[in-house]
């Protein structure tokens, strides 16, 4: 599975004797299989070893990464006992994945997660200090990823899926991510922010933002990083954006831009971008809002499926999965408890302030409360 020289352009080089699929050059059945869902990785390894040792290689995903194929799966945490559970919505399949070695303080401690290209972080706190472990979609396995140069929690974060050209690197495949902001394991609310490499696992920092916070989120819009919302301490909350341009390394601070305050006792915001625009829910009314990028305000769309209100923000996901906005909560009815996944695309518009709403997947005798969530795409 290794080059023989050549042009590097991701694809793993065979001897003549070495075809995938007889009759079928390689680079033609490469092509193909790049097309194939992720669900069925699993059944192509065990085809032979050709098809193992490729999967396990990765060439795929850089290949779907070549020809812009994504699928997005949904990632998340309901049931502590059950671990970290996996959702594909095209095929209407939930997997489990293996358990994370971790130990018993990180087990059942808060934890943050986000989805970088095809790996998938999460953040917490063992016995003496944070750690992150990373879950590896190609690997299909955990391995403890390398720390931040300032470790934290209850920050702002969000991944860019493609690497911007601003940035060099030695590989264009890889993703990036960047948080900022949060508390240091002695309480100290941050102003710093840290960029995350995936190609080669590694924590560069980047300049500080203005003001420090935590409790706050972030995402990526028209190629810039934001952070808006979080409290600057236990008593004074921040309605202040701050904008990170990743050309010019520089941070500019927008007024006003989440005036939906926050106390100590609230969720962070529940923010989402889908086609470079803002979404937001107001936990209070349990109304998605849309962000005005000119004149810096917030529009009334409709009303959430679930109710956000019941725990002042917790236990709720809102999430961009490709097009579409993602909503995971939980619902308790005549049957018991479970988490049901909800989308709406804002293509199909708003009519008379209603939302169309429409079911993807629902995760019966889990509870109610979404611990952790993310989308990958890839």
């Amino acid at each position: 599975m290794n080059p023989e020289g050549g042009v590097n352009d991701g694809r793993p080089r065979y001897g003549p004797s070495d075809s995938l699929l007889p009759g079928l050059i390689n680079d033609l059945t490469l092509d193909c299989l790049a097309w194939v869902s992720r669900s069925d990785y699993a059944s192509l390894s065990c085809v032979n070893t050709s098809f193992n040792g490729l999967i396990k290689s990765g060439c795929l995903y850089g290949l779907r990464k070549q020809l812009e194929i994504v699928e997005h799966w949904v990632y998340l945490v309901c049931d502590h006992p059950r671990g970290w559970e996996a959702f594909d919505p095209i095929r209407k399949k939930w997997m489990t994945l293996p358990r994370m070695p971790c130990d018993e303080c990180f087990n059942h401690a808060d934890k943050e997660s986000l989805a970088v290209g095809s790996e998938l972080l999460v953040f917490g706190r063992e016995l003496l200090d944070f750690a992150i472990w990373k879950y590896s979609l190609i690997h299909r396995s955990w391995d403890k990823c390398q720390g931040m140069n300032r470790p934290r929690c209850l920050f702002g974060s969000s991944s860019l899926g493609h690497r911007p050209r601003c940035l060099s690197s030695s590989s264009n495949l890889g993703s990036i991510a960047i948080v900022a902001g949060g508390s240091d394991k002695c309480g100290n609310v941050l102003q710093s922010a840290e960029l995350y490499d995936s190609s080669s696992g590694t924590w560069e920092m980047l300049p500080s933002m203005h003001t420090p916070r935590r409790l706050c989120s972030g995402f990526f819009m028209d190629e810039k990083f934001y952070v808006i919302g979080g409290m600057l301490n236990p008593s004074v909350p921040l309605t202040c954006g701050e904008e990170y341009d990743l050309q010019t390394k520089k941070w500019r601070k927008i007024e006003d831009m989440y005036p939906f305050a926050n106390t100590a006792t609230q969720a962070p915001p529940l923010v989402a971008v889908v086609n470079n625009q803002l979404y937001a829910i107001e936990h209070l009314t349990n109304m998605v809002k849309k962000y005005d990028k000119v004149k810096n305000t917030w529009d009334v769309l409709g009303r959430l499926p679930v109710r956000a209100d019941l725990a002042n923000g917790w236990g709720l996901a809102f999430k961009a999965c490709g097009e579409e906005l993602l909503v995971v909560g939980g619902q308790r009815g005549p049957e018991g408890e479970g988490i049901v996944l909800n989308s709406w695309c804002p293509k199909s518009g708003v009519n008379n302030g209603t939302l169309d709403w429409k079911v993807l997947g629902v995760k019966e005798n889990v509870g109610v409360f979404v611990y952790n969530c993310a989308v990958v795409g890839c």
